[in-house]
């Protein structure tokens, strides 16, 4: 993706704003998988534990992408830090996939969890915001990292979506097995944008 012709000002102010909200991504997964793994620890369950390591993941992810934007030069960064947010897609895919196969074989049935349900409601708001607002400010930089750390947190939203229906139903009509189904198909998502992210496409695709 070929950047755009930005003044300095509006580029540095860009770079800035990107800090900002990876900032505020990695504050808020950090809280988020404290959370969810406790919660998921109580209730036994699969999919509230793996959304808890996908929030670490996300946060490796953002991490790497302030990383990138604490450098004099971000530009001279983006394939290592593409590769990392790639190999970011790549675990979480990895692990939801391996999580919801167990869960769908050994037909574990997690407890209700009211702490559970409100986390992932919540993340269901907040996620789709910070990741629009990052894929904005990427793009207009002209940043494939910024748009692949974006599209890692719309993951997290997918995700988030996913474990709130399978505890919803769980809850309300028994159907264990809803969120390990919903989360295979977010593990080929993962792996499909991995791929990208990995080739350098993100600023090419769109979602």
């Amino acid at each position: 993706m070929a950047p755009p012709a930005l003044s300095s000002a509006r580029r540095a102010a860009l770079h800035r704003r990107i800090r900002i909200i990876v900032g505020i991504t990695i504050a808020y997964n950090l809280i988020e998988a404290v959370v969810a793994l406790t919660a998921g620890t109580v209730a036994s369950s699969a999919a509230l534990i793996g959304f808890g390591l996908d929030s670490t993941i996300e946060v490796l992810s953002a991490a790497a992408v302030a990383w990138q934007f604490s450098r004099k030069d971000p530009e001279r960064w983006e394939k290592p830090t593409l590769r990392a947010i790639a190999l970011a897609f790549f675990a979480l895919a990895f692990y939801v996939t391996a999580s919801s196969a167990l869960a769908l074989f050994t037909g574990g049935r997690p407890e209700h969890s009211t702490v559970g349900l409100a986390l992932t409601a919540v993340s269901v708001i907040v996620m789709p915001f910070l990741s629009l607002a990052e894929r904005r400010a990427g793009r207009e930089v002209g940043s494939a990292t910024a748009v692949a750390d974006s599209k890692q947190t719309l993951i997290c939203t997918y995700l988030s979506i996913a474990v709130l229906a399978g505890l919803a139903l769980n809850s309300l009509f028994g159907w264990w097995w809803a969120d390990a189904v919903a989360g295979l198909v977010i593990a080929a998502f993962a792996i499909h944008e991995g791929i990208e992210a990995w080739k350098g496409d993100a600023c090419a695709t769109s979602i």
